[in-house]
This record gives C-alpha cells, sequence and structure tokens, in this order.
C-alpha cells in the first residue's frame, strides 16, 4: 500500500482547512511566545549562568524541534516567510552550537557534559529524534540542509557511540523516539546505515535488564520483551506508541511478519481493552500509563494529549500496510475527539491530560489538607506547561491532518475520511 502525502493533497474548504488556518495564524505564533517567555530560545545561545531565569531543561530540544516542524508543515502548504526566517535563526543557532563530535543537546552541554548517553531516562535520543524529524521535514518544504546536516552528523555520532565503541551506559532510549526519526531520515537520505540503526535500536529492545528510573519496572518503557514478542500495550502511552510506531514502519519495510503480526496484537489490545470512548489511551497520571484491562475511570483517567496522538501515528502507519477499516476508524475517532479535544476554540491554550469528564467543583474536595487524596484533573486549559510537549506536537500534527486521508496500490485509491 502506497501513502499519499499531505503535501499532495489540498484542503480547500469546510471543518479542517479552518483547524488548519488557526494553526497558522493564532496556535504556532502563540506557541512561539511562550517558549520565548519561558527561555526555550535563548537557551540556543548557551549562555545560561547560576541565578539567571529559565534553567534550561532537558527535553527543551524537543519542544524546539517540533515547532520548526510545525512550520516545515505549514510552508509546505502556503509560504510563510516570518515563520522561516524565525526558523533559519533557530537553526543557525543550532548548527552553531552543535559539537564537532557531532552531538548536540543544550542542557547536557551546558550541565553535564561528562554523562551524556549515561542516563536512560534523560530524554537526549527522545530529543535527538525530534531534530532530526524537523530536520527532514524543513528540508522537504524548503529544499535547505543546514538543519539536515546536523540531524545526519548527530545520527552518525550516536551510530559511532550506541553500535561502534559501544561507549554508552545504556543500548536502547528510555523514550522511544529516536526510531521512527531514523527511519524517516533513511527514506530522506538514501543512507542505510539509518535504516540499520533504527532497527539495532528496536531489535535490542527487552533483550536486557536496562532499568530508566528506580520507581519503574521494564514494562514501563516498553522493555519487558523483545518487540517480536510484545502482544499488549503496556507502560509509558506516548514511549509505547512511538515505539509501535517505529515497529510498524520497520515491519512494512523489511516485510516482517511476526513483527507485524505483534503489531496487530497490541493494536487488537488498545482497541478492546484499554482505549476511552473518545479514542483517548494511558488511563493512569501514575507513570502517565496503560494500566489493566478496562481500567478506564472517567474523571481521573489521564489521557495525555501526546499519547492520542501517537495512537493516531500508530493507525496511520498501521493503515499503509493493511486496509482494516478499524484503524481508519479509530483514526477518526481521535481526530475529532481524543485530540481535538486538547486545544481551545481560539487556538491559543491546551489541556495536556484530557478526562472524559470534568466536574470543576471536585478539584476542591480534599481542600483541607495538603496533599489530595485523589488529585482531579485541572478543568482549565493553559498555554505553556513545564512539561510543554503536547502543544507542538498538537501543531504539526494538526498541520499534517491529510496524512490519514487516502493509500493506494496498483488498482485503486483509498479513501479512509470522509
Amino acid at each position: 500500500m502506497k501513502h499519499i502525502d499531505y503535501s499532495s493533497i489540498e484542503l480547500k474548504d469546510g471543518f479542517w482547512i479552518r483547524i488548519q488556518d488557526k494553526i497558522r495564524h493564532t496556535t504556532t505564533e502563540n506557541i512561539y511566545r511562550r517558549f520565548a517567555e519561558t527561555g526555550r530560545f535563548d537557551a540556543l545561545n548557551f549562555d545560561w549562568k547560576e541565578g539567571m531565569p529559565n534553567r534550561p531543561h532537558y527535553y527543551w530540544d524537543s519542544d524546539i524541534a517540533k515547532w520548526i516542524e510545525t512550520v516545515a508543515h505549514l510552508i509546505t502548504k502556503k509560504p510563510e516567510p516570518r515563520y522561516e526566517a524565525m526558523a533559519d535563526e533557530i537553526i543557525d543557532k543550532i548548527a552553531t552550537h552543535q559539537e564537532e563530535s557531532g552531538y548536540f543537546n543544550i542542557c547536557f552541554q551546558l550541565f553535564h557534559p561528562e554523562t551524556r548517553f549515561q542516563d536512560r531516562g534523560a530524554h537526549e535520543l527522545y530529543c535527538a529524534g525530534h531534530l532530526i524529524e524537523a530536520a527532514v521535514a524543513y528540508y522537504k518544504a524548503t529544499g535547505k540542509n543546514t538543519l539536515l546536516n546536523v540531524a545526519c552528523r548527530y545520527a552518525d555520532y550516536i551510530e559511532k557511540c550506541f553500535v561502534i565503541e559501544k561507549s554508552t551506559g545504556f543500548v536502547t532510549p528510555g523514550h522511544e523516539e529516536i526510531e521512527l526519526a531514523l527511519l524517516k531520515l533513511y527514506r530522506v537520505t538514501g543512507e542505510e546505515r539509518y535504516l540499520e540503526l533504527a532497527e539495532f535500536f528496536l531489535n535490542q529492545r527487552g533483550m536486557r535488564d536496562e532499568p530508566a528510573y528506580p520507581w519503574a519496572k521494564p514494562a514501563y518503557t516498553q522493555s519487558h520483551l523483545p518487540i517480536r514478542q510484545q502482544r499488549t500495550a503496556e507502560g509509558h502511552a506516548v514511549r509505547a506508541m512511538y515505539l509501535y510506531c517505529a515497529m510498524a514502519e520497520l515491519a512494512a519495510e523489511r516485510q516482517d511478519a511476526e513483527l507485524m503480526r505483534a503489531c496487530e496484537a497490541i493494536f487488537e489490545d488498545v482497541l478492546t481493552k484499554k482505549m476511552f470512548i473518545t479514542g483517548a489511551i494511558g488511563s493512569s497520571r501514575a507513570g502517565e500509563s496503560f494500566t489493566i484491562p478496562y481500567d478506564l475511570p472517567n474523571l481521573t483517567g489521564y489521557a495525555e494529549s501526546c499519547a492520542a496522538i501517537g495512537l493516531a501515528m500508530f493507525c496511520l502507519r498501521m493503515q499503509r500496510i493493511s486496509c482494516d477499516v478499524r484503524y481508519a476508524d479509530t483514526f477518526e475517532r481521535l481526530i475529532y475527539n481524543g485530540i481535538l479535544s486538547s486545544i481551545s476554540l481560539d487556538g491559543r491554550a491546551f489541556f495536556y491530560e484530557n478526562p472524559q469528564e470534568i466536574l470543576p467543583q471536585l478539584s476542591e474536595r480534599d481542600a483541607c489538607v495538603a496533599e489530595p487524596a485523589i488529585r482531579m484533573p485541572p478543568y482549565r486549559r493553559k498555554e505553556v506547561f513545564v512539561c510543554s510537549c503536547c502543544p507542538p506536537n498538537i501543531t504539526r500534527f494538526l498541520a499534517t491532518i491529510a496524512d490519514g486521508l487516502y493509500t493506494s496500490n496498483e488498482d485503486a485509491v483509498y479513501c479512509h475520511q470522509y
């Protein structure tokens, strides 16, 4: 089955073009402002000192990268000179501060240069993956290769550290993302080593005891079994979905029937036992995780926005392999409910978590104690979060919503959405 990319599809009128116009004219700029206010872009100057506000965090790189990727998707459809100039300035700073080795991570270069690739829970490869995805999207949108060159040099360094020298403190990332990013890098460059590096990270998962956090069991990072033996959705829901996306892509690339069976079983487990009626997933705030089958509480269900996006991404990859209608139906359920619930009508604010039911008065139910017995989810959207993975993830996804419309083969074009 051939995927028909959003860049080849023109949305002329209707519901989704209005949503995309809002992303283009309001949301993307508002996220930029909030990220600027909180120091994310200033961090790229690499001049932060103790006593200054907005100490850079180890996942800020990923926030910046997803904003760049959003811009890339927007200008793929229509020129945006101002956004492009803003992105170019950011990219130039990234290229300037990339180390000679190829390594790039604001937090580790500033504060922990001696412990790079030693802490499995520190999101280095997650940030690298989002940087690579942004680089691929920006190159395809503009033809500019500055960030793509950064991404290739970084991927080469990762291969050197993890595969050739084996000098790292872990083998597979605690937060998946690098795997599907490397598959994109392989497709745009044709460099077989990037496919093999993605395959390495996937095939090594679950092959050894690799703790990410003292409190987490192996299933939290989907490391409880080798990927071809996994049959259920486990652990942190966003990590899980990014892994399953890469598994599905590799299964298609390598025509790996065993890996495909694992993907099908995992999707069945999500669809029939672990998905809210809105398509949202990850019912527990503890670890933002899947729990036991059918544990789907309305009032306290966590349902992170990024997890719903991850499931939609998984649906699209499965849809490109098989025309099973469940993939398109679940994607439809998600885009109108589990994902769209996150963003406010004016396009400026977001829910990080998306409970199925909100009763604002319950937020004060334990007001007489310091630590509430049961934490209730926030009932107002926010413009920025300390961990702000969701806002730019939503914009990059909604900017490419047409990716879910069509696939084709030699005989037919398949229309998956109304």
